[in-house]
């Protein structure tokens, strides 16, 4: 087992549940474990701006699994993981369909990490679960449950 693959988060082949429930306005909850993450969308598109947006929580989700990798990294080398950033910046495509053109996700090391470590640092943190799920998506399907009447 590689450095990168002993780090994932849920367990291979178990199925994970959340569940997302409209609030007001174009805000939705999604109950995630007992945690609750909230989306909106700005002003200018309807929303009342109350929580990020859908499409913000994507970019976040890759940031935030390159930083618990990079931490990860950063503790089994008994360095702090406190100085750690990590700044995700996006472009939406000008076409159709709406998506996310381009993700540049910049890892800003602790000062204490040695320049003949960061290589390795970018390698593990390169291969957090959700870039490998970008690199490879998974299988995605939209249906519809019938409502009982």
């Amino acid at each position: 087992m590689t450095e990168a693959n002993s780090q994932q988060e849920p367990q291979a082949g178990g199925e994970h549940t959340l569940d997302v429930t409209h609030v007001e306005g174009d805000a939705y909850a999604a109950d995630i474990r007992g945690h609750r993450l909230m989306v909106d969308q700005p002003p200018d598109a309807g929303g009342t701006d109350t929580a990020p947006t859908p499409t913000e929580l994507f970019a976040a989700s890759l940031a935030t699994c390159v930083a618990f990798y990079a931490g990860r990294y950063l503790h089994r080398h008994g360095l702090h993981r406190s100085d750690l950033r990590v700044r995700a910046e996006f472009t939406m495509a000008p076409d159709r369909p709406a998506r996310v053109a381009s993700v540049r996700v910049t890892i800003v090391p602790p000062p204490a990490l040695s320049a003949q470590r960061h290589a390795a640092l970018l390698a593990v943190a390169s291969h957090c679960t959700v870039h490998n799920t970008l690199h490879q998506p998974p299988e995605i399907t939209i249906g519809l449950e019938a409502v009982k009447t």
